[in-house]
């Protein structure tokens, strides 16, 4: 495992990658993104990341069809928390069917996205960054994203 937990983020909104890129990055993640479930299924295959933060509704290739995919590597699933817009209890189960760690609903407070990256990457076997481990909790994390 590296050092540094690598966390890909797929999502066909901007401001959704961005913001999260930021956080994770300034808590010492190593950090992708791609904007579609095609890049993103390509991103993940081609350099696994340790940790998936996945848009279940994108352009290309739907977050389900990218863990479908993923689901036949050798290697077993990779670690995902999938986030959506979508009300539909249907679809929460089939995603922890599929091997999802963690259903958030958007919008979603930023600091439950960061209590459910450290709950799958501790349970994963990786140490958090120094900068995330010792974290002093901010009151702009309460922000819904």
């Amino acid at each position: 495992m590296s050092e540094v937990p690598k966390i890909l983020i797929v999502d066909d909104d901007a401001e959704i990658v961005e913001s999260l890129k930021a956080i994770l990055e300034s808590r010492g993640y190593s950090v992708k993104s791609a904007r579609d479930g095609s890049a993103g299924l390509a991103e993940a295959e081609a350099n696994p990341p340790d940790l998936m933060i996945l848009d279940m509704m994108m352009p290309k290739k739907s977050g389900f069809m990218v863990l479908e995919k993923l689901r036949t590597r050798p290697e077993g699933i990779i670690p995902t928390i999938m986030m959506t817009g979508n009300e539909g209890s249907r679809h929460r189960a089939y995603a922890e069917m599929l091997g999802v760690k963690e259903y958030l609903r958007k919008p979603f407070a930023l600091d439950r996205m960061l209590k459910a990256v450290r709950q799958s990457l501790i349970e994963s076997g990786f140490t958090l960054p120094e900068a995330d481990a010792v974290a002093v909790p901010n009151p702009d994390e309460e922000e819904l994203i």
